[in-house]
């Protein structure tokens, strides 16, 4: 019963304010990589995909509708990293470069990198995988010479917003996208406004 009644507490939430986001930067480079047990793979193409991992990406959610988002994605040149542990895909992530899928809280510039829908399979969570697999790529980011990464979470996600404490990200404010439908950025302290 009590796994109901938080899963309609936080239904409740999410429809209080579905357009809010916590916005965090890091200035790149990053200065160290966290230790990661697993390997990480960078797929730039839909091609670059084994039957096996798509078939997996698509098992979490609407299989038509990811497939969509996933060539959507990789015709705007965003990039999939994966991360394995013991071989098994654990974890995923998207990043872009100088741009955004859809209409950002502010514009990027050259040398920015936009990370988004970073997703931990069931059976990998509470590893603190997610944290490992932003540092990676960050780190590899940094490598490449580019300059600020941006990621934001909705303020209902604790787990995400507590995964983001445990790398370089440091917290902008809070943000929402429906002032006229132009966003608007609120700089608070607090999360749950």
């Amino acid at each position: 019963m009590s796994a109901t009644l938080r899963r309609a507490w936080l239904a409740l939430r999410r429809a209080a304010s579905p357009d809010k986001m916590v916005l965090f930067a890091c200035a790149l480079p990053v200065s160290t990589a966290p230790l990661m047990s697993g390997t990480l793979e960078r797929k730039q193409n839909q091609e670059a995909l084994s039957a096996e991992d798509l078939a997996r990406l698509l098992s979490h959610w609407n299989p038509d509708a990811l497939r969509q988002l996933i060539a959507e994605r990789f015709a705007a040149n965003a990039e999939l990293w994966l991360l394995r542990e013991a071989g098994t895909l654990a974890a995923c992530g998207w990043t872009l470069k100088e741009k955004t899928m859809e209409p950002h809280y502010f514009p990027l510039q050259p040398g920015d990198v936009h990370l988004f829908d970073f997703f931990v399979f069931p059976e990998f969570r509470g590893r603190s995988l997610n944290p490992a697999l932003v540092g990676q790529i960050l780190a590899a980011l940094s490598r490449e010479g580019l300059k600020r990464a941006l990621i934001e979470a909705a303020p209902w996600n604790h787990a995400q917003l507590a995964s983001l404490k445990k790398t370089p990200f440091a917290r902008l404010g809070l943000a929402r996208k429906s002032f006229f439908g132009k966003p608007t950025v609120v700089w608070s302290d607090r999360t749950n406004n």
